[in-house]
């Protein structure tokens, strides 16, 4: 009986001591994958301050250039919360847009005129599109800090999609004539 009882004992005290390390490590895992969205999402944001720049200079209606601004504003602000955050998380924000982000400026940047405004408004749906689903998925996490910014900046990027949505039927529209 006696036996019974230090072998209880001393399953419980294993069962005690291990839990928070296996909390730790599950505390871990979630850091890991917050400070990944996260660093996709800063590198998203400074994509599309370089295209809303893009945007104001080369788009031939105002709907496009004051969407561009719109862009550069909102996604800087973005970069600004999501930077705060993974320093809070002890990590450094990136610095640049992705390979494929720049490969999409870069294909932009050659184009003009109406024919800008087409492809940068189907690139924004589709991004917009994109990046909504990701900030959906982040938000429903429990990594408190990357959801909880992920909640807060996902109505933005709505109105983002919302804007692009309403010039690719304009650019439709007036591109067909």
């Amino acid at each position: 009986m006696m036996k019974n009882v230090f072998l209880a004992i001393g399953l419980a005290t294993a069962l005690v001591c291990s839990a928070p390390s296996a909390f730790a490590q599950g505390k871990a895992g979630q850091d890991k994958a917050g400070q990944a969205f996260l660093k996709k999402a800063m590198e998203g944001n400074l994509a599309e301050v370089e295209m809303g720049k893009l945007a104001q200079q080369k788009g031939a209606s105002d709907g496009v250039r004051s969407f561009g601004k719109q862009l550069e504003q909102d996604h800087a602000a973005a970069n600004d919360k999501a930077a705060a955050v993974a320093k809070e998380m002890g990590m450094s924000p990136p610095t640049e847009p992705s390979k494929k982000q720049k490969a999409d400026y870069d294909r932009m940047s050659k184009l003009s005129g109406d024919k800008f405004d087409r492809e940068f408004v189907k690139h924004m749906v589709a991004d917009h599109k994109k990046d909504i689903k990701e900030f959906q998925r982040e938000g429903k996490k429990t990594n408190e800090r990357p959801s909880a910014f992920a909640q807060e900046t996902l109505p933005t990027l709505q109105k983002h999609l919302q804007t692009a949505q309403s010039l690719e039927g304009k650019a439709a529209t007036t591109g067909s004539r």
